[in-house]
């Protein structure tokens, strides 16, 4: 009897443990990325804006050219420069992540904000890869780093608030964490899958 009374191994909470310094980890390595990123396309914007005959450094080639990204309506979506967005947001989110690795407590409500915040950046970061695929037909390397920075944040803030049960989703869907970066890896090859075939005509005359 008293065998059956024992209390089980302290796994669980190990595991609790080992997913919220993942996550911290996560929103530390995106922001600062993203930060990065961000701040490089703010200069560059801004450089472009003093002389609008410079090239930017991420313009490569015809298909990879942060110029005829940046030089259209899209680029400044809210009636100024993207970048000021990428540049706020992943300060934000590099100052959640430090927090988080000093194992601070954050309450309920501000895990709902970083939520709603990784998914209105993964929303608009979709309308922009929309936007770069069909309707302006280029890409800029710099805006490409935000997207993957953009979608592992949310896949961490998301895969946190389902761990924690702050989402209402069911039991078999609780553990979804530990599937995280399977998920992020997806999510990206289905986006360099899209851009493979949009702009495969180019691809392959770099061939010849």
């Amino acid at each position: 009897m008293a065998e059956t009374m024992q209390a089980p191994p302290p796994v669980r909470a190990e595991a609790v443990s080992q997913a919220g310094r993942g996550t911290a980890w996560a929103f530390t390595i995106t922001g600062l990325v993203g930060l990065a990123a961000a701040f490089t396309l703010l200069v560059e914007k801004i450089a472009l804006l003093k002389d609008p005959a410079y090239v930017p450094s991420c313009s490569i080639n015809p298909v990879l050219s942060c110029g005829s990204v940046m030089n259209t309506e899209q680029a400044a979506a809210f009636g100024f420069p993207n970048p000021i967005l990428g540049v706020a947001g992943f300060t934000a989110l590099l100052t959640i992540g430090v927090v988080l690795l000093t194992r601070a407590t954050l309450p309920g409500w501000f895990w709902w904000g970083i939520q709603a915040g990784t998914t209105f950046g993964v929303v608009f970061v979709h309308w922009l890869i929309f936007q770069s695929l069909y309707r302006i037909e280029a890409l800029c390397p710099y805006c490409m780093v935000v997207w993957i920075a953009v979608i592992a944040a949310f896949v961490a803030a998301t895969a946190q608030n389902a761990t924690s049960g702050r989402l209402p989703l069911p039991p078999p869907t609780k553990d979804i964490g530990s599937y995280a970066p399977s998920v992020v890896t997806v999510w990206l090859v289905l986006i360099a899958g899209l851009i493979l075939v949009q702009f495969w005509d180019y691809w392959v005359t770099l061939r010849r």
